[in-house]
């Protein structure tokens, strides 16, 4: 059973393999091996996550089982949108999806910013996986960036929004 809990300094070896492992899972078929190891170097840096972990008006979230970290998710508000929270990182061991982790982590990070009024994130257009699950969650379709994750990938993304409840 994983249990989500706030992520420490301790976790994120374990959440750097994770991602990694994730990254190639979904995106090898996509973009090749190349270019997905070269996202993991650039994105996923020891420092990179230390800082998104001490970052104040974020939530950085893993489920764990007592031993392994089964998925994690990162996310925070938007320094250029109002009431919007982003949603950066929702990812889960490719052989522990469809267990209902994700959902729980999603449910987590919902309830963690309440000024927030919408959530939003950034998808690749053709991870049919992902596209799923965040329609699944209340998420549509709200438009397009051509230069993916914040300007930062070079790969274009679907961007999604859902309002997020009772706000």
């Amino acid at each position: 059973m994983y249990f989500v809990r706030t992520a420490g300094e301790r976790d994120l070896e374990k959440v750097r393999a994770l991602l990694a492992e994730s990254f190639h899972a979904t995106y090898d078929g996509l973009h090749g091996k190349a270019r997905v190891d070269e996202l993991i170097a650039h994105l996923f840096t020891p420092a990179a996550l230390k800082a998104r972990l001490v970052r104040k008006d974020a939530e950085f979230l893993v489920a764990d089982d007592g031993r392994n970290i089964g998925g994690m998710g990162y996310a925070a508000m938007s320094q250029a949108l109002t009431k919007t929270v982003m949603l950066h990182l929702l990812y889960v061991s490719p052989a522990l999806q469809r267990q209902g982790i994700g959902r729980d982590i999603f449910a987590e990070l919902e309830t963690c910013f309440p000024d927030a009024e919408i959530m939003r994130l950034e998808v690749e257009p053709r991870n049919a996986g992902a596209i799923a699950f965040y329609r699944a969650h209340g998420f549509a379709e709200v438009g397009r960036n051509e230069n993916g994750a914040a300007g930062q990938s070079g790969i274009p993304a679907l961007i999604f929004e859902k309002p997020l409840e009772g706000r």
